[in-house]
């Protein structure tokens, strides 16, 4: 691809950074991080945007990561941003504002008011919950009511939780929560929308169901009282906890306008190198519906950056005349350009 800006078409605002870099990575959380590690590592360039807190800021600790248990988001992202000190990753507190695929091949990312171009283009943006809309609940959301059992049910075991919400997620839901106690009760605020047998298969193990209309929520640890459930008509709930599924959106709307396959869920569709359907676009972490954990984002960012890594090996090695041939024994090999000589 070519370094040059002269091809460029005039961009609607800013001015065009004239470096290429190697890879810009849009979204600083564990897989971002991950991916801009392993990169500076391979001595690539790299332009790493922030834009902004973890989705899990709220929360006092994260759990379930290997030697970090327990750590603060915020200090886990700290010490992730100072191990990338040694290397050529340039760290922008700024978002993206805006991406476009230039006539050369390559991509540019406004920041502000400068473009910056780059081979490869690499998402790692995540999603954005969207509570429900009950008062007090956002404002407890990661300090009494919570996402994930594997992260936060260890420290509420064999309490009192309650699961919010309905239908399949919600039954799907309580059952696992009532792994860390036999005291659950689903709070569905209204109809409970559970097929006969969903019902049956709570009672069978204890979970009990409330379906009255939630009024609100207060208490939790902010206040160091149990979060109190008040309903309309109805005496309140006591729990330790409240565990919920919310519904997700994605956290850009850039791999989108990029032309970006998302599926039904509204995620974005990645093949097993992690690259959308924009050839030299890759995404990772939670926006392609993978798992939502820590350690599971920090891997599908290795993975990334070991693949864009290979990918701008084989460039760089092609370039030059040459390509990783195979032995006859292991395949065909592969082609290269014929040598001046040879023509």
């Amino acid at each position: 691809m070519a370094d040059s800006v002269a091809k460029l078409p005039p961009p609607r605002a800013g001015r065009v950074q004239a470096d290429l870099l190697d890879v810009v990575i849009v979204g600083a959380g564990p897989a971002g991080l991950s991916a801009a590690l392993t990169l500076g590592r391979s001595r690539r360039r790299v332009l790493l945007l922030d834009g902004g807190p973890p989705r899990n800021a709220s929360v006092s600790a994260g759990h379930g990561l290997l030697t970090r248990d327990g750590m603060h988001p915020a200090d886990l992202k700290a010490q992730a941003l100072a191990d990338l000190a040694p290397y050529d990753v340039t760290v922008c507190p700024d978002g993206a504002r805006e991406v476009r695929r230039e006539p050369d091949g390559a991509f540019a990312v406004r920041v502000g008011q400068d473009w910056h171009r780059t081979r490869v283009l690499l998402f790692a943006t995540g999603v954005r919950d969207i509570l429900p809309a009950v008062p007090g609940l956002r404002e407890r959301w990661g300090q009494g009511v919570f996402h994930c059992p594997y992260c936060d049910g260890w420290e509420h075991e064999g309490r009192a939780l309650a699961v919010y919400g309905c239908g399949q997620s919600a039954h799907h839901l309580a059952l696992t929560v009532r792994a860390w106690s036999d005291r659950v009760t689903l709070i569905c605020d209204g109809d409970p929308a559970l097929t006969p047998e969903q019902t049956r298969d709570l009672r069978r193990v204890g979970v009990r169901i409330r379906t009255e209309p939630v009024r609100h929520l207060r208490g939790g640890p902010l206040e160091d009282q149990p979060v109190c459930v008040t309903f309309r008509g109805a005496p309140p709930l006591l729990v330790d906890a409240v565990f919920l599924a919310p519904e997700q959106q994605q956290g850009s709307h850039l791999p989108a306008a990029l032309g970006c396959q998302h599926s039904d869920r509204g995620r974005v569709q990645v093949d097993e190198q992690q690259e959308t359907s924009v050839p030299g676009v890759f995404a990772i972490g939670d926006m392609t519906g993978a798992p939502q954990y820590v350690v599971q984002a920090a891997a599908a960012g290795m993975h990334a950056a070991q693949v864009i890594n290979t990918r701008l090996i084989h460039a760089a090695v092609q370039s030059l005349g040459a390509a990783f041939h195979k032995t006859p024994d292991d395949g065909a090999e592969v082609t290269r350009p014929p040598e001046p000589d040879d023509e």
